[in-house]
C-alpha cells in the first residue's frame, strides 16, 4: 500500500505558475512509473502527464505540453508537476497517482494508488 499526499494548490491568475507536489508514503516510490491526472467539475478525469520510475520518460498531454514538467525526486519520495502559462482551462483538482509498476501509462485504470487531490484554480 502506498499512501499519496497532493500539496501546492490554489488560486492563482492567468498567465501565473504553480508547482503541485506529492509526497509517497513508502520506498517503492522509487520503483513505479508515477502520473498526474486532473478534474474539472462535470466532467471526466483526464491524463495531463506521466514520468517513468526513474524519470528518464515522460509524457504529456497535449493540451499541457510545453506547459508543465513532471519531475521526482526519488530520494525524497516525491513527485512533483511545475505548471506555467496557466490558463483558466488548467482549473481542475489535481491527483497524483502510482501506477504500481516502473513503466508509465496515459491510462487512468492502468494506475493503482492515488492521493485525495489539490485544487488548483485559475482566474481570467
Amino acid at each position: 500500500q502506498v499512501q499519496l499526499v497532493e500539496s501546492g494548490g490554489r488560486l492563482v491568475q492567468a498567465g501565473g505558475s504553480l508547482r503541485l507536489s506529492c509526497a509517497a508514503s513508502r520506498p517503492t516510490f522509487s520503483t513505479y512509473a508515477m502520473g498526474w491526472f486532473r478534474q474539472a467539475p462535470g466532467k471526466e478525469r483526464e491524463f495531463v502527464a506521466a514520468v517513468n520510475w526513474f524519470g528518464g520518460s515522460a509524457y504529456y498531454a497535449d493540451a499541457v505540453k510545453g506547459r508543465f514538467t513532471i519531475s521526482r525526486d526519488n530520494a525524497k519520495n516525491t513527485l512533483y508537476l511545475q505548471m506555467n502559462i496557466l490558463k483558466p482551462e488548467d482549473t481542475a483538482v489535481y491527483y497524483c497517482a502510482a501506477r504500481g509498476a516502473p513503466g508509465t501509462s496515459t491510462n487512468l485504470v492502468d494506475y493503482r494508488y492515488w492521493g485525495q487531490g489539490t485544487q488548483v484554480t485559475v482566474s481570467s
